[in-house]
């Protein structure tokens, strides 16, 4: 089930009724209530679209909590100084091979589903150039909906209690919730057991201001995706999903659609975060934030502290600082960093064209950390501040072409579709296909143009107005601003509705 859809739109309002149903009936039956509710209301999301595939999140949901609570048992034994340093020794292989348990249970089945194909085409395409005979592989695997992101939860907790910063939670509804909750389950955020744990055992407060906030935030989401990433996606689309009927590929074509994706891949993906957000503020569960103005970052480094914050956090604190992070030697700093993103580039998709994405900006950081103080010595030789106003601004511009340009390789198609657009921006003839044509192919004329630049104009305003300013001013500001959210809501019925054949799509973070 997508949050763009009648389903959802019909599915939702019922999971609040049953929620806040269950607020009313005397605390302990509610509270039992309460989890029963949501994680049978959970599943049924994610089966919706893929029943079957129920049984892999149960199983990694089973296997994480087991070998976790053997864990906390063992680590529980040690501590009590009851044990010889035999019974030590042993205690300690006994978590360790629970965790590897954990790992290779969870990963191995993300794994078989996402790689295997992709890593059997790779080899047989090597040994196909030294035998000149082509193999091919006939299996057809679905790729479970959110897989990377479920997986990687219960890998945080996991290891979370194997280091000993969190306890193993002996609920098993509570830790299947936790795997499983909806808002957050398909494309994230990644959230952290010390965080969303305690509230899912919590009755938490419901305030009105929860409420509000959670609504705004929620069309908002549905504004991104709908009003700006669906409408960018048949500009860009005209470009990258036909180019074997192209003759001549036009390289303004490729850069006006390669900057059309930044923007559309920015409102698909963080207009899901609003909207997986938004559902849960409303039941009173605070999600992380996962996404804080991206294209304003100044350093490579910045933009992923600022895109897919709970991805970019989860590699920093699960594989960049236990291969040793910065304090190392500089080429082991810089060789952990290049690993960090050529694993990100990885989890993003079962295609080199990924793997090169992740390489491109691990190559990014490197010569950024390698000519940094060379580039300050020169801007202090001639007179300007490194941190002056001008010279973030020409930062913040810079870093923008280069993640620009990294969209490229992140939204080709093939390795194939990747050497015919690289082509076009480095061949003559393909700049001397006058603009007007570019525009004609792209389906851009004068009211596209214009609903266009309406729509981004009022996202700035949109997220200005109804979401920036959290607490209503009163009592009429509230009624006034539930109005809008109301009729919004309405609106996006009845346009989800309207373009469900037409513009409306899944979210493009829900392939992996």
């Amino acid at each position: 089930m997508t949050f763009n859809s009648i389903p959802f739109l019909i599915f939702y309002p019922c999971v609040l009724l049953g929620y806040f149903g269950s607020r009313l009936l005397p605390e302990k039956i509610g509270k039992q209530a309460r989890w029963i509710f949501l994680l049978l209301a959970s599943y049924f999301f994610y089966m919706y679209s893929q029943p079957a595939l129920i049984v892999l999140i149960l199983f990694t949901t089973v296997v994480s909590w087991v070998s976790s609570l053997v864990i906390e048992k063992r680590d529980r034994l040690i501590a009590s100084g009851t044990l010889s340093e035999k019974e030590i020794a042993r205690a300690k292989r006994q978590k360790k091979w629970c965790l590897a348990l954990t790992l290779l249970s969870s990963l191995g089945v993300l794994f078989f589903f996402k790689y295997f194909i992709f890593i059997c085409e790779s080899v047989f395409g090597i040994v196909g150039l030294f035998t000149g005979q082509a193999y091919r592989i006939n299996l057809n695997l679905i790729l479970p909906v959110g897989i990377s992101f479920y997986t990687f939860q219960t890998l945080s907790y996991a290891i979370d209690v194997y280091r000993g910063m969190i306890r193993a939670e002996r609920h098993f509804g509570y830790y299947a919730l936790f795997v499983s909750f909806f808002p957050q389950l398909v494309a994230g955020p990644i959230e952290r057991p010390a965080n969303l744990l305690p509230q899912l055992r919590t009755r938490l407060p419901v305030t009105r201001e929860d409420v509000g906030y959670g609504l705004r935030k929620m069309m908002l989401g549905f504004f991104k995706k709908i009003a700006v990433a669906d409408l960018l996606s048949v500009y860009v689309n005209a470009i990258y999903n036909n180019l074997d009927g192209m003759e001549t590929i036009p390289a303004l074509g490729v850069i006006l659609s390669t900057l059309l994706f930044a923007v559309q891949i920015y409102c698909d993906f963080s207009g899901y975060t609003d909207i997986a957000i938004g559902c849960a503020r409303i039941m009173g569960i605070r999600l992380m934030k996962n996404f804080d103005r991206p294209y304003t970052a100044k350093t490579i480094r910045e933009f992923w502290g600022r895109w897919h914050i709970s991805l970019s956090t989860w590699f920093r604190d699960y594989l960049y600082i236990p291969l040793g992070g910065s304090r190392c030697a500089k080429w082991r700093h810089l060789l952990n960093i290049t690993i960090v993103f050529l694993v990100s580039g990885l989890w993003h998709g079962a295609a080199w064209t990924f793997v090169i994405w992740g390489a491109l900006h691990a190559l990014y950081q490197v010569i950024g950390i390698l000519t940094l103080p060379v580039r300050n010595r020169l801007l202090t030789k001639i007179g300007l501040s490194p941190d002056g106003r001008v010279i973030r601004a020409i930062r913040t511009f810079n870093t923008f072409l280069l993640v620009d340009f990294a969209w490229l390789f992140f939204r080709a198609n093939s390795t194939s579709d990747l050497g015919k657009l690289l082509s076009a921006l480095f061949t003559g003839a393909n700049w001397r296909v006058p603009f007007a044509n570019v525009l004609s192919l792209m389906q851009l004329n004068v009211p596209a143009i214009l609903l266009l630049v309406l729509s981004i104009v009022l996202l700035l305003l949109v997220d200005r107005l109804i979401l920036h300013h959290d607490e209503p001013a009163g009592d009429g500001a509230f009624v006034s601003r539930f109005a809008f959210v109301a009729v919004t809501w309405i609106v996006i019925f009845a346009w989800t509705y309207l373009m469900a054949n037409d513009l409306t799509s899944t979210f493009i973070y829900f392939q992996f």
